[in-house]
């Protein structure tokens, strides 16, 4: 079932949102709150952080989507990547008797006491970018991507490039028991399932640039820039510090070791353009506007759907360098 939302159209672009779940007149279109200068509306957001290009961009989608000016009082946290900070300040929220709260969740497991908090407070939950494992009537909605498609587009990538030909391949992975992280490793296998290529190593970068240096620093005093053939990173901001690391021990990125990346952000994007990441599968992270309408929705009584899809590209070097002037992120 596809869903347009007319509202967000300026800010995604193209892409088109796929709704799953029950059927409804309302949903997502557009900012949300008393524009008009009426009171506005008390919001809080939990961020998992600001550990990429990518989410730098999600923050900034939000902050604009739930502004003053579009009838909202945002009230920001951070949580660094500490999962217990995140649901200490979702608690904050509750305490404070915001009429809303939006959270991206570092990790699937843990939430269902809190959300369990917010729902006996009367207050709703809107979920944005990942998602958790609690029982779905403790949130109101969810809006993101398909993670687990994100992996599957990357490893069909790999294993038509690759698949006859044996291959030995390190996997930088996301954060630990996130959903992105989970999703995108197992689609990618599904993709690469009964091809030559051979998964070596694979450890956690938690979806940073350091951190992806680090660890393919590692994986190169391990096997040797001859070792290792493809590098999948769970995304561009892990890709760009292996590109570092590769550099740094003599290699060349994009000819001696292969890359594979998600997210395509402005950084990533220009690697690809300069031939030193060979394929990248998008994961759109301006979903402000969208989370804003789910949230104007659901405080006017209307009923949304369940999980809200963005739908991602995949870029060639040829295709990022058609696009990457042109790209808001």
């Amino acid at each position: 079932m596809r869903r347009s939302v007319l509202g967000s159209i300026a800010l995604i672009g193209a892409v088109a949102l796929t709704a799953v779940g029950c059927a409804s007149g309302g949903g997502g279109a557009g900012a949300g709150g008393d524009g008009g200068g009426g009171e506005l509306v008390t919001v809080g957001f939990a961020q998992t952080g600001s550990e990429s290009g990518w989410r730098s961009a999600n923050t900034e989608s939000m902050q604009e989507a739930f502004s003053e000016e579009n009838g909202f009082e945002l009230i920001f946290n951070a949580a660094d990547n500490d999962p217990a900070a995140q649901i200490s300040a979702v608690r904050d929220f509750i305490s404070r008797g915001v009429e809303a709260i939006v959270i991206a969740p570092i990790v699937e497991d843990g939430w269902d006491d809190v959300l369990q908090e917010a729902s006996d407070a009367g207050i709703p939950v809107i979920l944005e970018d990942r998602t958790v494992s609690a029982p779905e009537d403790l949130y109101a909605s969810w809006v993101g991507l398909d993670f687990k498609k994100e992996g599957v587009m990357a490893g069909e990538w790999a294993a038509e490039e690759f698949g006859d030909t044996p291959t030995k391949m390190v996997v930088l992975e996301g954060t630990t028991g996130s959903a992105p992280a989970n999703d995108r490793a197992e689609g990618f296998a599904e993709a690469i399932e009964g091809t030559a290529i051979e998964t070596i190593d694979s450890q956690t970068g938690d979806f940073t640039r350091d951190g992806g240096k680090t660890v393919m620093e590692g994986f190169l005093q391990k096997y040797g820039v001859d070792g290792i053939d493809l590098l999948y990173a769970h995304n561009d901001d892990m890709a760009l510090g292996a590109i570092e690391a590769i550099e740094a021990a003599g290699g060349v990125p994009g000819e001696d070791i292969k890359i594979v990346s998600i997210d395509a952000v402005k950084d990533g994007m220009q690697a690809l353009v300069d031939g030193k990441i060979n394929f990248i599968v998008e994961c759109n992270p301006l979903l402000g506007e969208l989370a804003a309408g789910l949230v104007t929705d659901v405080l006017a009584g209307e009923t949304v759907e369940k999980t809200y899809y963005v739908e991602d590209q995949t870029f060639t070097q040829e295709q990022a360098a058609a696009v990457i002037d042109s790209r808001p992120y």
